[in-house]
């Protein structure tokens, strides 16, 4: 993914609000699954950590976006922002 690809992502993902949050449990299968399932819904997702992970949130974020396919497009304190087109007919359109 190019830099300007992903300050384009940047810029989409500013304005909406997180879908997922990783808690104590920190990385579980179950959150990985809700992850790839709001990825294949809406292709650009933002993902809350709350305090109480025991994990560093950019751990969380690359171990998140490996297990779900995903390319993680930015950490800023305490969210992340994951992208994955979807497979059919991709909605996000990357600049070149």
């Amino acid at each position: 993914m190019t830099s300007k690809q992903r300050a384009f992502l940047r810029k989409m993902a500013s304005s909406i609000t997180p879908v997922v949050s990783v808690g104590k449990g920190s990385v579980t299968p179950e959150v990985v699954q809700s992850i790839a399932e709001a990825l294949e819904a809406r292709e650009l997702i933002k993902v809350n950590v709350l305090e109480n992970c025991p994990d560093d949130v950019k751990y969380v974020a690359e171990t998140s976006g490996e297990r779900a396919r995903a390319e993680v497009v930015q950490v800023i304190g305490r969210k992340f922002v994951l992208y994955r087109p979807k497979k059919d007919k991709p909605v996000i359109e990357l600049p070149k």
